[in-house]
Formats: structure tokens, sequence, C-alpha cells
């Protein structure tokens, strides 16, 4: 195939997926909007019906990641504790690196089955986003400010919120509170050296208040923690274009108990919630110690490439591709009907306007 035509056939299927996970994702978006009545009558009913619109939206970003790019997962884990993925509630810690953190984060999620009911401590901004930003409200995702003034009382609440959620659920938060780059590292260290706390080599300063809190209003209601380090193989630098180019990625997940390795996403420890400490001042202390101690095992990585445990290979569910499959039926008929109604009309007017909707 010449350049200009897979110029073209990129375009074609870039275009195709858009069109599927734009369409469906404002489709759901307006069922969520009706489900609203059900609140008052069935608040837990409502839960329920939204993981699941929710899961049909996330799971289509999970789809390109396992299936049009297919990467593959390998997991190193404490075979004792494997068991209790997906079947408990968890604060899972993860770095914030990639351009893709987010997405891995999502397909850990999809293979221990609470990717529809997994949970995030997100900016405000995201609310407002229509699809994804819209869908998180209806899965009661906790917003805030970056104003820990404002936002404390906000975001209390909405954890205590979460105390009687009817699904198992994860709640997947950056500490880092931002991407790590070189500048934004040299600011951290400056802030650390500043504060006489041990300088990180690998990651910035964890912000603590918000964890802090979200252990607090979560004690008792989520089991334990899942420490999380995600690491590509080779010094790749996934984005999301590549994942949408169906660029296979390799990446490593670490953790205490228990070490996951994605080819997208490692995941480390497991530790028991009663082992983290509930007043603020001694569990900012704490999280300082696991990020110090995810700086050891970042350097470990970096030297050896590798995690230590034994590896296993979580399975690829279906239902991610199956529900892809069912919008791309559903939707892309009546694509192709009305695109070949413009076309046996011959107006260059009509078509001209078709191709303006496309190239915006």
């Amino acid at each position: 195939m010449d350049i200009v035509g897979f110029l073209k056939s990129q375009f074609i299927c870039h275009l195709l997926i858009c069109y599927i996970f734009i369409v469906s994702g404002l489709i759901i978006n307006f069922i969520q909007l009706f489900t609203l009545i059900l609140w008052p009558i069935n608040k837990q009913l409502f839960r329920r019906i939204n993981c699941r619109l929710a899961y049909c939206i996330s799971s289509q970003m999970v789809m390109l990641l396992e299936w049009w790019s297919g990467t593959d997962c390998t997991l190193y884990t404490d075979p004792e504790s494997y068991h209790k993925y997906g079947k408990e509630n968890a604060i899972v810690i993860l770095n914030h690196n990639f351009e893709i953190d987010f997405l891995c984060g999502w397909n850990f999620c999809e293979r221990f089955g609470v990717l529809g009911s997994s949970k995030v401590l997100a900016k405000k901004e995201l609310s407002y986003m229509p699809i994804i930003g819209w869908m998180w409200y209806f899965l009661e995702i906790v917003f805030c400010k970056r104003k820990w003034e404002e936002d404390r009382k906000t975001v209390v609440q909405k954890l205590l919120n979460l105390r009687d959620y009817p699904e198992n659920f994860w709640f997947l938060i950056h500490c880092e509170g931002t991407r790590f780059t070189e500048q934004k590292h040299q600011i951290s260290m400056q802030v650390a050296e500043a504060k006489g706390l041990p300088k990180l080599k690998y990651h910035l300063l964890p912000r603590t208040k918000g964890f802090a809190v979200t252990v607090q209003c979560l004690r008792n209601v989520v089991s334990a923690v899942y420490d999380s380090t995600l690491n590509f193989r080779n010094n790749e630098n996934p984005t999301l274009l590549g994942v949408l180019n169906g660029k296979k990625y390799h990446a490593d997940l670490y953790s205490v108990f228990n070490i996951l390795q994605f080819l997208l996403f490692t995941i480390g420890r497991r530790i028991p919630l009663e082992d983290v400490p509930e007043d603020e001042q001694e569990c900012s202390t704490w999280l300082h110690k696991l990020y110090q101690e995810k700086d050891a095992f970042q350097e470990e990585y970096y030297r050896t490439g590798t995690y230590p445990a034994v590896p296993t290979v979580p399975p690829r569910r279906p239902w991610t591709l199956l529900n892809w499959l069912f919008w791309a039926l559903l939707l892309l008929y009546p694509l192709f009907k009305l695109l070949i109604n413009m076309i046996n009309s011959g107006s260059s007017l009509t078509l001209a306007s078709f191709a303006l909707v496309i190239i915006l």
C-alpha cells in the first residue's frame, strides 16, 4: 500500500472509531439523564444501572488498548492475594508518568471486573466534558478544584456517600497530582528540600491531604490499598494516538504483596487498610515513606528491567470487544445509509456540508 493509501486508511479508521465513541457516548449520557428519576425512589438501582451504562463508554477505550493495539497483560503477584482482586473495595495508588496512565488503570479494572464502578479523584473542569465527564457525574466521581480549603468539605461529603455503594469499586488516585516532567520534578524536589523531606528520583512529592481524607472517609468500607507503579519497557513513551493507531506497548506494574506486570501497567503491593494510619499527620508520613519505597522499586526496575514474583496472565474478558461491536453495528448502518443517500442526491452543497462536519 502506498503512503497516501495508508494515511487514508488510518484516517478512515480513526474517523469511524471516534464516530462510534462520540455518538454512543452521547446516547448513553442521554439515557443516564433519565435515570435521575430513580435516585429518590431507589438510589441503589440508580447506581447499578449507571455502573452498566458507564461500562458501555469506558470499555470502548479499553477495547482499543486490549484488542485494537493488541496489548497483553502479564501479572506478577502473590498467589494468596490474587483471588482478592475484584472482590473487595480498594484504593489504588498510581504513579503519573505517561499520557495513558488512566487508560492503563481502566484496563486493570476491566481485568478484574470493576471497570464500570471504578472511581477517581478528578479535576472539577472534567465534570463539564461531554461523554466521560458526564458519565463520571452519574458515577458519583469525586471532583475537586485543587484548592484544598474549598475542596475539603465537598470531597469529604462525596467520599462519605460511597460508603453504601452497592458494587465493589476501586478508587484510583494519582497522589502526585500531576504528570511527571523534569521541570515539575525539579520544583518538587526544591519543595522537598525546603520541608526537610527525602528527595525522590523518579516521582514527584505526593499530595497527602487528599489521600489522608480518602482513607479516613472510606475506612471499614475499603479493605486495602494497592500500591502500583507503572513502567513501560524499552523506554517507550505511549500516547493515546499510538493506541488509536494500533501500536502495541509493553508495560510493567509493581505492588507490595502483589506485583502485577502488565504489558501496559504494573501493580505492586496490597496493603491492608488497617496498616495505614488514621491520623492525618501520621498518614502523611506513611505516604511519604511509601513513595520512597516506590522510588527504590523504580530504581530496581531500571537496573534489572523486571520485578521479582511469579508471573500470571489475568484473562482478557470478551465484553469490551462485544460492547464495541454492538455499538458499531448499531451506528455504522445509519451512517453508511446517510452517506449513500447524499451521494445519490448529487447535491454538491450537501456533500460539502457533510465533509465540513466530518473535518470538524
